[in-house]
């Protein structure tokens, strides 16, 4: 049996389990809480990746990147949050390619997000004019990173 089969069965069998499982509203309401998290997420940060990418000149990185990380922060956290109550409700999900391409993908985002805050955070203040190529190339990958993370979201469902 492979991890994320036996992380399913042990979430299947826990409290969290059980309860997500049998409430008739822990499904629906994780799912727009999912949804939400999401649009703020990719909403905050694909702004800034798109600024940092070279679009949007006349706003200042800097003061854009200040603003809206925390936005995409906490939709981060209301994904693995309400991720959890998801998983934990339908644990069948980890037999899915999806769901693992989706898992792969989370985590390519995530190393991509702290190498980019690591290489250049100091830096973005001065990139108004025309962000370094390698700069520019990171936050391109962000952005499709995180949009394919939510298009296997939706094709979980399918698969």
């Amino acid at each position: 049996m492979d991890w994320l089969a036996a992380l399913a069965e042990a979430v299947q069998a826990s409290q969290l389990g059980i309860w997500a499982g049998e409430s008739p509203r822990a499904y629906p309401l994780a799912n727009l809480v999912h949804i939400l998290g999401l649009v703020m997420l990719v909403g905050g940060i694909g702004l800034v990746d798109l600024r940092l990418a070279g679009l949007f000149r006349a706003l200042p990185p800097e003061a854009l990147s200040r603003a809206l990380t925390p936005v995409a922060l906490t939709g981060l956290v209301l994904m693995i949050g309400s991720g959890t109550v998801l998983f934990a409700a339908d644990t069948a999900v980890a037999q899915s390619p999806v769901f693992r391409w989706k898992l792969l993908l989370i985590a390519a985002a995530l190393v991509n997000a702290v190498a980019f805050r690591l290489l250049w955070r100091r830096r973005i203040g001065t990139w108004a004019e025309r962000p370094p190529i390698a700069g520019r190339a990171m936050a391109t990958l962000s952005l499709m990173l995180w949009l394919s993370v939510g298009t296997c979201g939706r094709m979980i469902a399918y698969s």
